[in-house]
């Protein structure tokens, strides 16, 4: 382990590498591989499960793991954040999570019909440790970084994750194209294998550089464990106190529990709702699609960027709501794979813009405050916890119904109401502009 100096090159390169690793994670496993994967298992034809005494459909059931992933995550974030940061070993906690995520992507090569608890164990514990140690990676950027470097570090790390994960995408579409039934299932199983391996090897690179963090000498107290929740209710107060961040925040929580939400869910819907031929155009068209998202997404987030500099963040994000809703209204009509990739191109166009400037418009609207970090970690929490209740919602109304048709639908509801509380955000003034 080597120690290096706050602002170094080679420090920030390390730190930016983990990225490189660990967005395989996202792309292979959340949004199109592992979706793929289940779809066969489970096939629209027969498409419920007995779990845990319950007859649950399957994409129903993939929504309530992945929302109690996220309410754990939600939950012991700030606790583990505390921890880490008053015992000086955030990396320590952060290899703990890395390790479980990939060891878990390993574990999803044995996830059959069969084996379904196994399976599902191994997928929730991937988001967990995934999400995880994403808590602790993102707290090293104001250690490692000084203020001038910290947006370009930020915008290297997802550019290397962008093209690190693209790279493994492609290289399981190489394995996956042209093989069908059980040849097709053990080349997907493989991509999950690949997805841990390539995680866990090119982490060592940043874990060999990034610093351990200052010990502090007293011992971890009932104090030290609840004071992620004592910051977190200190900002709480905080926002009583400031109209614009407050009116702002509460807007985000509702359109963010639908962005997320869809995220989480596309690949599902594409796989279970659309007419597909063969199972071979299925896997190549879901995978293309996924790869036309991240594409379009980088130039949605700099046509986003643009049009905020010229018209204001809060008008910018009233319209990308506006198209979210009528993404939403529009995809409950789509049946056929042309429509699917339309509608897959206009999801990337605003899917990166509304991520990018939903953050930068909170860090915008912050008091002057050194301490920026709890106002994020609110942040974060908030979108976790908008993550819980939008898949728990679209789970259940999947499940009632049967399809994911009128699931998507209703998101339009949060899109709608998060434009009209945009709507409330009191206006910049000549001085804020």
């Amino acid at each position: 382990m080597s120690t290096l100096e706050k602002g170094s090159k080679k420090l920030l390169n390390a730190w930016a590498f983990y990225d490189w690793a660990n967005s395989v994670y996202p792309l292979v496993i959340s949004s199109s591989i592992f979706p793929l994967y289940y779809g066969f298992l489970f096939p629209k034809e027969n498409p419920n499960i007995l779990f845990l005494g319950y007859e649950l459909k399957s994409t129903a059931l993939i929504s309530f793991v992945t929302a109690f992933a996220f309410l754990c995550v939600a939950f012991f974030s700030p606790i583990l954040s505390g921890i880490a940061d008053f015992a000086g070993n955030k990396k320590r906690f952060m290899q703990f999570f890395c390790y479980l995520g990939a060891i878990s992507c390993i574990g999803m090569y044995w996830f059959t019909a069969d084996n379904i608890y196994f399976g599902i164990i191994c997928f929730f514990f991937g988001l967990i440790g995934f999400w995880g140690s994403l808590v602790f990676y993102n707290s090293y950027l104001p250690d490692i970084a000084y203020k001038e470097q910290q947006d370009s570090l930020s915008a290297k790390g997802y550019s290397m994750g962008y093209v690190g994960s693209v790279i493994l995408l492609l290289a399981n579409l190489y394995m996956i194209i042209g093989k069908e039934g059980e040849e097709a299932l053990h080349a997907m199983r493989m991509a999950f294998a690949m997805t841990g391996i390539w995680w866990i090897f090119f982490a060592q690179y940043a874990f060999w550089y990034l610093p351990k963090g200052n010990k502090n000498a007293d011992k971890i107290t009932k104090d030290v464990i609840l004071n992620g929740f004592r910051e977190l209710k200190k900002v709480q107060s905080q926002l009583y106190h400031n109209l614009k961040l407050y009116r702002y925040l509460v807007a985000f929580f509702v359109y963010s529990m639908a962005v997320q939400t869809v995220m989480l869910v596309a690949t599902y819907f594409g796989e279970q709702e659309i007419n597909w031929s063969t199972d071979s155009e299925k896997t190549t068209g879901l995978i293309i699609s996924i790869l036309v998202i991240q594409l379009v997404a980088v130039v949605g987030a700099t046509l986003t960027s643009k049009a905020s500099e010229k018209f204001g963040n809060i008008p910018t994000l009233i319209v990308i709501n506006a198209i979210w809703a009528i993404i939403c209204v529009f995809a409950y009509f789509v049946t056929e794979p042309i429509h699917f990739y339309v509608t897959a191109g206009f999801v990337g166009l605003v899917m990166g813009g509304i991520q990018a400037l939903s953050r930068s418009t909170y860090s915008k609207f912050l008091p002057k405050t050194d301490d920026t970090a709890s106002f994020f970690s609110f942040y974060d929490v908030a979108e976790k916890i908008g993550i819980v209740i939008g898949m728990i919602i679209y789970g259940t109304i999947d499940q009632i119904t049967g399809s994911m048709r009128n699931a998507i639908v209703f998101l339009m509801v949060f899109f709608v109401v998060g434009l009209l509380l945009l709507l409330r955000v009191p206006k910049e003034t000549a001085s804020e502009a």
